[in-house]
C-alpha cells in the first residue's frame, strides 16, 4: 500500500465519521427509544447500524446509477429526508411516540416493523444526505481502483460498528434517567432535530435552485 492510498484511506475514514457523527445520535436514540424495554433497544441498536452501513454501502457503490434510475436529485433528496426528520421532531417535542400499533400482531412484529431503527435512525440520522453524498463523492475519487474502493467500503463499515457500540451502550444508560429527565431530552433533541431539518430542507432548495431559473 502507497503513501497515496494510506492518505486517502485515512482521509476516508475520518470524512465518513465525521459526517455520521454516531455521537450525535446516540442521545436522540435513548430520547426516541425511552419507552422501549433495553432488550428491544439493544435490537434496535444493531438493526440502525446494520442498516446504516447497507444503506451507505450501496450508494457508495451504485448512487449515482440510483439517482439516474429514478430521476432524482440529491438536492431533493436533501428535501426529503429534512421533511421526515421535521414530522419526527415534532411528535419528539411534544414527547409522544413517533410510531403507532394498532393490533396486538403489529405490537408482537414491532421490531420488524414498528420500531425507530430503519428510520429515522438509520436513514436518515446515521445514513443522511450528507453522509450518502460523502461516500458517493469519496466512491467517485476512488475511481474503482482497488485499495481506495476497499478504504471507501472500511470506512463504511468501522463507521458503522462504532455506531452500534455507541448506540447498545446508551440502551443500559436508561437505568439511571428518570422518565421526567428522558421526557425534557426528547423535548430538547426534537427541537434541535428541527433544526436540523430545516437545514436539510434550505440546503435541498440551495442545490436546485439554479434549475428554477431554466
Amino acid at each position: 500500500m502507497s503513501s497515496e492510498d494510506l492518505k486517502f484511506a485515512f482521509v476516508a475514514f475520518t470524512a465518513v465519521f465525521f459526517v455520521v457523527d454516531p455521537l450525535v445520535a446516540v442521545p436522540f436514540f435513548m430520547a426516541i427509544t425511552a419507552d422501549d424495554p433495553a432488550e428491544k433497544r439493544r435490537r434496535m441498536a444493531w438493526r440502525a447500524a446494520l442498516a446504516a452501513f447497507v444503506t451507505l454501502a450501496l450508494f457508495a457503490v451504485a448512487g449515482g446509477l440510483i439517482f439516474k434510475a429514478f430521476g432524482v436529485s440529491l438536492g431533493a433528496f436533501k428535501i426529503a429526508g429534512g421533511l421526515m426528520l421535521f414530522l419526527m421532531a415534532v411528535d419528539m417535542m411534544r414527547a409522544q411516540p413517533s410510531r403507532t400499533r394498532s393490533t396486538a400482531e403489529e405490537q408482537e412484529e414491532g421490531v420488524a416493523r414498528d420500531d425507530v431503527a430503519i428510520v429515522p435512525m438509520a436513514i436518515p440520522m446515521l445514513a443522511g444526505p450528507g453522509a450518502i453524498a460523502t461516500v458517493m463523492v469519496l466512491m467517485s475519487r476512488a475511481a474503482w481502483q482497488v485499495v481506495p474502493t476497499v478504504s471507501v467500503l472500511a470506512a463504511i463499515a468501522v463507521t458503522c460498528l462504532i455506531a452500534w457500540l455507541l448506540l447498545r451502550s446508551a440502551a443500559a444508560a436508561e437505568r439511571f434517567l428518570s422518565k421526567t429527565a428522558l421526557h425534557v431530552a426528547q423535548r430538547v433533541m426534537g427541537l434541535l432535530l428541527a433544526a436540523v431539518a430545516v437545514e436539510f430542507v434550505v440546503g435541498g432548495i440551495r442545490d436546485l435552485w439554479p434549475t428554477f431559473g431554466g
